[in-house]
């Protein structure tokens, strides 16, 4: 018999000796007072390989040490306003672009059953009713994720074959689709799920049992605002 530190590892190997996710869906962030530490050395890094600059160049551009300007990037230090002029000088870039990150709102939208906006999207036919269920523009994940529950109610002469960017999620809620993917068929009943990459043309092949109703979570790349 294993003992548990043995079997908490088989995972990992079973995976080329590495985990297969690396974000914890339970990790908290470090105590308040240490968000805008590393905030501000989010921003440094991010602006640093921007320019494609090494930290040992900054380290030489602004006299400070490769220890220090390590701890800053890593939030392990709160920086003096000198350090951080000197930082603003060397990457060309204002003195508050340091605290973007630590001021950027965190939005969330809530919406009542039944409540989701009514839209049509590209190939829509009817009896096909799409509900977006939210949608946080300019968020700081660099994704964009829209939600959207999806009611089939009656047949329709001819499928939707969508094709776009990201990827996308489904869960079934009612009823039976045949849902293609490529080239691929895949018979959908209440608790099943889809996921796959949107690009390839998708789409309801088949309505088995009407009404239908299943979730949709499309997710792809923020586009920057700076075109």
């Amino acid at each position: 018999m294993k003992a548990k530190g043995e079997a908490a590892e088989q995972p990992e190997q079973a995976h080329g000796g590495r985990a297969p996710f690396s974000q914890d869906p339970h990790a908290v962030r470090e105590p308040k007072e240490n968000n805008l530490e590393m905030a501000i050395g989010h921003e440094v890094r991010a602006y640093r390989k921007k320019l494609g600059i090494t930290v040992t160049d900054l380290a030489a551009a602004t006299g400070i040490s490769l220890g220090m300007l390590s701890k800053i990037e890593n939030g392990n230090i709160s920086p003096s306003l000198t350090t951080l002029q000197s930082l603003s000088r060397a990457l060309g870039v204002p003195l508050t672009a340091f605290f973007r990150r630590f001021e950027e709102p965190r939005n969330a939208v809530f919406v009542k059953a039944g409540q989701g906006i009514e839209l049509e999207r590209r190939g829509t036919r009817a009896g096909h009713q799409y509900n977006l269920l939210g949608h946080i523009d300019n968020n700081t994940s660099g994704v964009i994720v829209e939600p959207y529950l999806i009611t089939l109610t009656a047949d329709s002469d001819i499928f939707p074959t969508f094709q776009h960017e990201g990827m996308e999620f489904l869960y079934m809620l009612e009823g039976e689709v045949v849902y293609r993917h490529g080239d691929q068929l895949f018979q959908m009943q209440p608790g099943d799920s889809l996921f796959f990459d949107a690009d390839a043309p998708h789409g309801p092949e088949q309505l088995v049992k009407l009404p239908s109703k299943y979730l949709s979570i499309i997710s792809y790349p923020q586009q920057s605002s700076g075109g």
